[in-house]
C-alpha cells in the first residue's frame, strides 16, 4: 500500500470522527510531528507521523484545487 501523499494546509479525512461529529481536518504543521486542526470545532491535535499515516483515510480538498 502507498502511503498517501499530503501537504501542508491539505483538508484530510481520518478513519475516527472528532468528538464534535466532524470528520474533516486541516493540516497546519508537517514534520516529525503532523499538527491537524477540526474543521468544525476548531481543535487543534498533534499526531506523531507514523500514527497520522495510519490514521488518514483519505483527502477532501487538496490545496492546489482550494486555490483555484
Amino acid at each position: 500500500m502507498t502511503p498517501i501523499e499530503y501537504k501542508l494546509h491539505d483538508i484530510v479525512e481520518m478513519k475516527k470522527p472528532h468528538a464534535c461529529g466532524a470528520n474533516a481536518w486541516e493540516i497546519i504543521r508537517v514534520g516529525a510531528d503532523v499538527k491537524i486542526k477540526c474543521t468544525n470545532c476548531g481543535r487543534v491535535v498533534m499526531i506523531g507521523r507514523f500514527d497520522f499515516n495510519k490514521r488518514i483515510k483519505k483527502i477532501l480538498k487538496s490545496v492546489e484545487e482550494r486555490e483555484q
